[in-house]
């Protein structure tokens, strides 16, 4: 496996990573920066960032901020050629003018809702309980209260919503510490608290909930890449996405290899969690131009729900490569 691994590797190596030719310890001036997360975005990625380590003067940086935000901020000041993060930012930032253009899907959908309340089986048995949730307005806190009104219940009325732990991080500790009993989670971070709080349990995938309502899977998480350098390098871009393809195919059809490679490269702290975690990541690359319809029905959802979080109206097609 490790040897299939290795072709595998040497294969996305001479494809992309290899046209920095220039053998001096200097970064070259055609290198590109993808920023990624600190999560199922980045697994994906584990072949090529193993390739990319083990050459000198890469053409594609890749940097794993732990938060959303940090990528948002490296698109604002322009250091981020290409750019993963939620549908949702992705949409807001375009709105807001930023010229970049959605290019693909890579994850579909990592949220659940877990809890140590053995009763919970079904949205009904949610009245009158307590949901923790990171970040209100956020992709998990707004998909979350979409699926209660579609299954009658109100937030925070029906159930209550409380926000007081602001990020995947400090939600996941505090499950994982017993102060949430009940909490909507994200990959890998789930899996970490399924890990280590045995009372812990997941009660419902929301990606499968979606599904039973709409019949098509979340498109929860974007791919961005800068409107210069499409004009520009095509090619490369091409390339990059032929790349990021089979390097999530890789990951899902090795899961123990992948699993150690997350740790190697500090994505996810422990192994099993890391194993666990992949198979309810839903890692996919899918281009815009094959699911742009299945896009525009998942952000229509946040602008029903509150246009403010897309940035006020839907994109318009510019958005869309």
């Amino acid at each position: 496996m490790k040897k299939l691994f290795y072709l595998i590797s040497s294969i996305l190596l001479i494809s992309i990573l290899l046209s920095s030719c220039d053998n001096s310890s200097k970064k070259s001036e055609n290198t590109y920066t993808l920023a990624s997360l600190k999560g199922p975005s980045s697994i994906g990625l584990l072949p090529l960032i193993d390739s990319i380590n083990n050459v000198e003067n890469p053409s594609l940086e890749i940097t794993i901020p732990p938060e959303p935000l940090q990528v948002r901020k490296m698109m604002l000041e322009g250091t981020a050629d290409f750019a993963i993060l939620p549908s949702t930012t992705a949409a807001l930032l375009y709105n807001k003018g930023l010229d970049y253009q959605l290019i693909a899907i890579p994850i579909w959908g990592t949220l659940s809702l877990c809890g140590t309340d053995e009763s919970i089986n079904d949205w009904s048995d949610l009245k009158n309980k307590k949901v923790y949730l990171m970040a209100k307005g956020m992709t998990p806190d707004v998909l979350f209260r979409y699926l209660l009104k579609e299954n009658d219940l109100q937030p925070y009325e029906d159930v209550e919503l409380d926000y007081r732990f602001p990020t995947h991080i400090d939600l996941a500790n505090a499950v994982i510490a017993g102060r949430a009993d009940m909490a909507v989670l994200s990959e890998p971070y789930l899996s970490l608290a399924l890990l280590k709080n045995n009372n812990l349990k997941r009660i419902f995938d929301l990606g499968d909930k979606w599904y039973e309502l709409k019949e098509i899977p979340i498109a929860e998480t974007a791919l961005l890449c800068k409107k210069e350098l499409l004009e520009n390098n095509p090619e490369f871009v091409e390339k990059l996405l032929k790349i990021y393809s089979k390097s999530t195919d890789w990951v899902n059809d090795n899961l123990e290899e992948s699993a150690s490679m997350a740790v190697k490269y500090g994505i996810v702290p422990d192994s099993v969690a890391a194993l666990n975690s992949i198979p309810h990541s839903n890692l996919k690359l899918r281009l815009t131009k094959d699911v742009k319809d299945l896009v525009k029905q998942y952000l229509n959802v946040f602008y029903e729900m509150d246009s403010v979080i897309i940035g006020g109206k839907m994109p318009d097609e510019e958005f869309y490569q």
